[in-house]
């Protein structure tokens, strides 16, 4: 177990937090929990709930999910939206935020004919980039630290996040959640780029 705080994945839709949360949690002895999956077992596919309750019904599931997520020693990863919750992001103050970074081209292949994701729907190129556009300030303002992982593998990602981390007995370092300073956060770019993906 990596910290007493949660570690948190943070970033846009189909970087790799599953995967990288997944073997995170694995190589530290942690417990994952993936916010999306807990919502679709509990309360249906992502697109059905968008299609009954509207983007703000899910919204108001989600934060509940991450809300039960985030104890001691877990790690988090988060959907794509999740920090536009303000409760979320004050939550969020408690924990070591990792934000995983990257760009249209290398999760391009993921999302072509992706129909889970009720918000890319109809032209999903376009509407990936103006979501990240959107959100990446979000992203960095809540990060401790920031992995660049365009063409790095799971296991080079979740290497880097390791180096990155604070030892576990250490607090995050300060911030505000929600605020737009990100001086705190760390940043990690890939030192071996590969043809791999996350």
């Amino acid at each position: 177990m990596l910290h007493d705080a949660p570690v948190v994945l943070v970033g846009p839709m189909a970087v790799g937090k599953s995967a990288v949360g997944r073997m995170l949690a694995q190589r530290t002895g942690s417990r994952f929990v993936d916010t999306d999956r807990v919502i679709v077992e509990r309360h249906g596919s992502i697109p059905a709930i968008f299609d009954r309750d509207g983007e703000e019904g899910f919204r108001a599931l989600e934060a509940a999910v991450v809300a039960e997520a985030l104890v001691p020693g877990a790690v988090v990863s988060l959907g794509g939206g999740a920090v536009l919750h303000e409760g979320t992001r004050h939550r969020l103050a408690a924990a070591v935020v990792v934000f995983l970074d990257t760009d249209l081209a290398t999760v391009l292949p993921r999302i072509t004919g992706d129909s889970a994701r009720p918000l890319l729907a109809g032209r999903p190129a376009e509407r990936w980039q103006e979501l990240y556009d959107a959100r990446r300030p979000v992203y960095r303002a809540l990060a401790d630290v920031v992995i660049d992982c365009r063409r790095m593998s799971v296991r080079r990602t979740t290497d880097a996040i390791l180096q990155e981390l604070p030892p576990g007995d250490d607090p995050p370092p300060a911030r505000q959640a929600g605020n737009d300073q990100s001086d705190g956060a760390r940043t990690a770019s890939p030192s071996h780029l590969t043809n791999e993906h996350t």
